[in-house]
């Protein structure tokens, strides 16, 4: 063994403070070289429950608008469904600094156990709406009041070892994935059952002379976000993430706009449990990859590079939906389902790898703020996403017979375009790798 194997197993002569979480998380990762399967089994069931009600409404949202009678005509469901599937992300936007801020400060428990009421909460009443604008405002409310996310990312990479902290990252991106395609598939399959039929450890903080065990003491001091913003590392892999998530929201709102639009309009047809049907097979296909290929593919190649071959092959599979839209039966039913697997399973590694590099850009201290920056400038653009998409959609649908990319064309080659962005912005001089980078 050399001298820096005994250096890395050698343990720290370090207070650990009874009181202190943030001691106790530390002293764990010191005595129990492992991976904390129980930890990050937790971080897998809240994320995924924070994940299930942002795309639940797609497959039934088309007919939850048409029921509100506030679309004139049948083109225009698609432009009032994208302000409803974008208010979740817009109040997600206003408030993401703020609970990030608040988990530095007090914790990221208190957050976390927040978030989960007003899920259950607002989710539920939106369930519930009867009209157009109170579905927006409970869908507002849900966004602004449920800061989940961003906690348990900083939580996930602080909970592991640095050898693991890029399985906590997978676990979240994993979780989060299949949440946005079951809760799609949820929404699909029970759409007729809806509405239409530490105390004493600041001064235990700062009695501490050690930087060492300052930064051990979670969270007691609020972080300076002019320095965060000025670290390029992390704000070019937030950018980075961020123009995917606004491709991947726009397409998981249009995807099912699409599907069940009918075929003289150049969607599929399809009903909500049939929506529900190809949004399961993909989140059980996800679920396959990321536990038996991602973690081979990742380690051979690197989470950027698996970022940009991800996005390189999302542009032939997009281009290909209206021309699978031609096909009927069984045909059409094969290769919907693989397409569908295979856009899911290209999002998920796209994002997992931004992740990791976000999470390394900054200390421990400033992880909660981090994440709340990228939770803010993500929920802008997924906020944009729904919005455009409908939007676009909409006025998709009113040009099936234009000479250049007529129909559902012109959607798809607009989210390749966005795609084409976001793999630009994984090459440098754009993106900057953080200094203890492993890929």
């Amino acid at each position: 063994m050399d001298d820096n194997d005994q250096e890395r197993h050698q343990p720290l002569l370090t207070t650990y403070y009874e009181n202190c979480p943030g001691c106790q998380i530390d002293l764990s990762k010191e005595t129990n070289p492992r991976i904390p399967f129980k930890l990050l089994f937790y971080v897998w069931v809240i994320v995924l429950c924070a994940a299930l009600p942002i795309s639940s409404l797609f497959p039934f949202l088309y007919f939850m608008i048409r029921d509100f009678h506030v679309a004139k005509r049948e083109e225009d469901i698609g432009y009032y469904a994208g302000y409803v599937g974008s208010a979740y992300m817009f109040g997600r936007a206003l408030t993401s600094v703020l609970w990030g801020a608040i988990a530095d400060r007090y914790g990221r428990k208190p957050v976390i156990i927040f978030g989960i009421i007003t899920l259950i909460i607002f989710n539920t009443l939106f369930g519930l709406s009867t009209s157009f604008w109170m579905a927006i405002s409970m869908r507002f409310f849900l966004g602004s009041l449920s800061g989940i996310l961003g906690p348990m990312r900083a939580y996930a990479s602080e909970v592991c070892r640095k050898e693991y902290q890029a399985l906590g990252m997978s676990i979240i991106s994993t979780s989060w994935g299949i949440g946005l395609v079951i809760g799609p598939a949820l929404g699909g399959f029970l759409a007729q059952e809806t509405l239409h039929n530490h105390k004493g450890s600041d001064k235990e903080c700062n009695e501490s002379n050690s930087n060492q065990r300052a930064e051990m003491c979670e969270g007691k001091s609020l972080v300076s976000e002019e320095s965060l913003l000025k670290n390029w590392p992390l704000m070019s892999s937030i950018i980075a993430y961020c123009v995917f998530q606004l491709h991947d929201m726009a397409y998981a709102e249009l995807f099912s706009l699409w599907a069940v639009s009918p075929r003289k309009n150049g969607g599929l047809s399809y009903s909500t449990a049939d929506v529900g049907e190809v949004l399961a097979i993909s989140g059980f296909g996800l679920l396959l990859f990321q536990l038996f290929l991602y973690p081979l593919v990742e380690r051979n190649l690197g989470p950027v590079m698996v970022s940009r071959i991800g996005a390189v092959l999302t542009i032939p599979l997009l281009s290909s939906y209206p021309f699978i839209a031609m096909l009927e039966g069984l045909n059409l039913t094969l290769l919907i389902d693989c397409a569908s697997v295979l856009k899911n399973v290209l999002c998920v590694s796209i994002t997992t790898g931004l992740f990791l590099l976000q999470n390394r850009a900054v200390a421990q201290k400033q992880r909660g703020a981090a994440n709340g920056i990228s939770m803010c400038a993500m929920s802008l653009f997924k906020a944009i996403g729904p919005a455009a998409g409908g939007f676009i959609f909409s006025w998709a649908q009113k040009r099936q017979d234009a000479f250049f990319l007529p129909g559902d064309q012109i959607v798809f080659f607009i989210l390749n375009i966005v795609e084409v962005i976001g793999l630009l912005m994984t090459f440098r001089p754009f993106l900057a790798l953080p200094s203890n980078n492993i890929s």
